[in-house]
Order: C-alpha cells, then structure tokens, then sequence
C-alpha cells in the first residue's frame, strides 16, 4: 500500500530540528533587547473581527487578507499586521494611562501573497510599539533599538533606511490630488519608477515648480545633507517640518553613536495609510526585501477610542534567519547531544542517570530498547539526529557501554566513571542537589 504524503498550502512551511532553534534562539536575542530598552510583552489573538484592519484602519488591502466566519456569521480575520491589534488592546486596557507604555510582542501574521513567487503567506514578527510619545527622541529610540537588535543577532551589514510621509502628503496637499491619483502616484514614487512619474504628472494640473519637486522625489535618497537640499525645492510648510523631525532624529541618534547606520528617502512611501511621520525600513544582504519595517501612526489609535501618538517597528524574523544564513552567520544553539539507552532491568538506574544530567543541564533521550532492536539500531538513530554519543546499560545498571556515534568508538565504563568523565561526580559519595545519594548499592543510581 503506498503512502500518501499530505504536503502544506502554498506560502507556508514547515521548521524543525536545528533550524527551529535557531529560530527561537534568534528570538530570544531580540526579545532580549526590547526588555533592556524597558519593553514588556503583550500578546493578543492570532484572528480578530474584520472590523479591525478595514480600510479605513490603513492596514492591509481585504484581497490580502484571510477571512472566514465564525457560528453568528460574524466576518473574522487572521491578522495580516501586529500594530492594529495592540492599538485596540492599548485602548481597551490602557484608556486611562497618560504616561508612556512600552510593548513588545512575537507572533504570525498572514498575508494571502500567492501572486509574489517565493514570499511567504506566514511570517513571524517580532517588534515594540511606544504608545504616547510623540517626540523625535520616541523616534530615534526606535531606531536605535532597531539597530542593537540586529547587532544582536551577530548582524554587522545593515542599513536603516529613514523617510517621512509628511513630506510627500504636504505636496499632494498643496496639489489638490484626489485620493485615487495620490496612491498611483505614490506606488510610482515608491518603485523608483521616474517616466510613470512623468507621464502621470503630464495629465495633472498643478504648478511647474510643485511638478519638479515630484519629479525629483524618487531622487531624494542619501544621507542628511541630500535631503537638507529638498529645503530648496518647496516652501510648503508641512514638507519643512517633516525635513525638520529627521534633522533632529538624526542629531539624536549622533548621541546613541548609531548614526552612521542610517540614510534617507524622501521616495519611501508606505501603503499602510495609518503612518503620520517618519517611516523606516531596515536592509542587509541575503534576502531582496526589508529585514524590518516600522513608523509613526499618531491617529490609529484615536479610531480605537484613545487619543495618543504612537511609533513601533516589526522585525521579519523568517527575513531575518534568511540573511543571517546566507551570509554565513551562526546562531548558536544547543541540540540534545546523547541517548542514554536502557534494558528493562537497567531501569532504575537509567533514570537516576538521566535525572543527574538533566539536573546539570545535560539534554537527553532516554529510551528503553524493546527486544526487536539492537543497540545497532539506536546508534544510527542517534546519527540521524545528530547526537554525539550514546550510553547502553544493562543488566541491573552496573555498567554500561558508551558509543561515541561519529568514529564507531565503543568504550565499557561503570557508573562512577560516566558520571566523572561528564564532570558530574569527582567522588562516589558526592549528593545530588536534593541532598540524596547519587548511588546506592552495587554502584546502582539512587532516585
């Protein structure tokens, strides 16, 4: 009879084994450094009722979205972005709270991206939300995190890319664009694409001057001193306080000694219409798309019923494992490295072994060879997995054999000098951490 091997959606995968430790062991590092800058975890449901990421939220177009129903035919969401639902879960919990909170999470997030060939419909995040803090100090700490973050990971190449929204909505203010026009336009910008621009600005009506500074908008990238001559091309007053708030980002962040880490484009347009200033996006090599991305969304949380600034960032983890990988950087990881492999009669004394280890930080396997197996057998299982060594007792557990499972050696030791060998035990009557007895009779683990 042949098996039927059931395989995942397209857009999802499956990790396991090292790369699934790597994985948390990466997000632990990250989580790590949210809690050094005083980022508390919060968690909120992986779906939610439609109504929080519709359009008028600024989130996620609804043909990106998975929806379905639940039993009263309410519409249902797997969250396709992170920020919307703490801002709803900030103005639940938090109505009242007029200082500062700082929150961190680590969650899936779903977008329905099958026309993108080889990008993921299921991604993990993990990022911080600063809720109530509309200064550019708010701004830089941002950025500062995001870049420690990475440096974390053992990242060294990266670059965090800074825009402002401002800047372009005080133009297509000034321009009198339509709603329809400014997102093709914006798309246009964005994509770095100058003859659509072009052509697109030929069938609008506005002004020669305001015309260039659109036109020279997907060229506005670099450091600070680029985007200081924007200054001259515009006196629109909204575009200025935008240039304004990345001057003074930038002087912050000379302070936290992280300045060099960051360039601007004024051409960085979100499509998540929920961002009212500074933008950011963070590159490395390895992968084609940002690393992470985040800004300034002053008026979300107001459509939840509290009315505060807000700034966050989400990190791609899936993104981030990509680059790291590619460019060939370790995350160290403990896998379990040992099988203690036990006769029926042996039991006792595999347990009490095992339960020294394991009291000592030693990962293990412990596994009762059934009759239909040999030792044989467990040793190329313990190859298949990657362990190191294997520990055979038998008999009543006076001794054992140990397989070091790489070269095929074997070696015959009794219970004393396992334990020694491991460093566990400099004398045969030394006590375990509960103050019993290591041995008891004949050599025999206690328990």
């Amino acid at each position: 009879m042949s098996r039927q091997l059931l395989h995942t959606p397209e857009g999802v995968r499956d990790i396991y084994s090292e790369e699934c430790a790597r994985k948390m062991a990466m997000q632990s590092k990250l989580q790590k450094v949210f809690h050094l800058y005083g980022y508390q975890n919060i968690e909120t449901p992986i779906f939610e009722f439609y109504d929080i990421f519709k359009k008028e939220r600024g989130s996620a177009g609804t043909r990106e979205m998975y929806k379905f129903f639940d039993r009263e035919n309410n519409t249902l969401v797997l969250r396709p972005d992170m920020t919307p639902p703490i801002a709803r879960c900030v103005a639940k919990y938090f109505m009242d709270e007029t200082g500062p909170l700082r929150l961190c999470y680590l969650g899936q997030t779903f977008l329905n991206t099958v026309s993108y060939q080889g990008r993921l419909n299921e991604t993990t995040q993990t990022g911080v939300e600063l809720i109530g803090d509309d200064s550019s100090d708010g701004d830089a700490e941002m950025i500062a995190l995001v870049i420690d973050a990475l440096k974390s990971t053992g990242l060294k190449e990266f670059q965090v890319e800074l825009g402002q929204v401002e800047f372009y909505r005080g133009l297509v203010e000034e321009a009198g664009i339509d709603e329809d026009i400014q997102e093709q336009l914006r798309e246009l910008i964005e994509n770095k694409n100058f003859f659509g621009v072009e052509e697109l600005l030929t069938e609008q009506t506005m002004g020669e001057p305001l015309k260039q500074v659109f036109l020279k908008l997907p060229e506005l990238f670099g450091d600070i001193e680029q985007i200081r001559l924007a200054r001259s091309m515009t006196s629109n007053q909204r575009a200025l306080r935008a240039i304004d708030r990345l001057e003074r980002v930038q002087e912050i962040l000379d302070k936290y000694g992280l300045g060099d880490y960051v360039s601007y484009d004024l051409g960085m347009l979100s499509k998540y219409s929920y961002y009212t200033g500074i933008i950011f996006k963070a590159y490395t090599y390895g992968t084609g798309e940002y690393v992470v991305t985040g800004g300034r969304y002053d008026k979300l949380l107001v459509q939840f019923g509290k009315d505060t600034p807000a700034v966050g960032f989400a990190i791609v983890v899936d993104r981030l494992m990509q680059a790291l990988s590619r460019q060939k950087i370790e995350t160290k990881v403990d896998m379990v490295d040992m099988v203690v492999l036990y006769e029926p009669g042996a039991r006792e004394a595999a347990i009490g072994l095992a339960r020294c280890f394991r009291e000592n930080g030693q990962a293990l396997q412990l596994i009762r060879r059934p009759t239909d197996k040999s030792v044989t057998d467990y040793v190329a299982y313990a190859r298949r997995h990657g362990m190191s060594q294997l520990l055979y007792i038998t008999g009543n557990g006076e001794q054992m054999a140990k397989y070091q499972v790489k070269n095929g050696q074997i070696n015959t030791l009794s219970l004393k000098e396992v334990l020694i060998s491991a460093g566990l035990l400099a004398d045969i009557g030394e006590k375990n951490s509960d103050g019993h007895g290591l041995t008891g009779e004949n050599g025999r683990m206690g328990i």
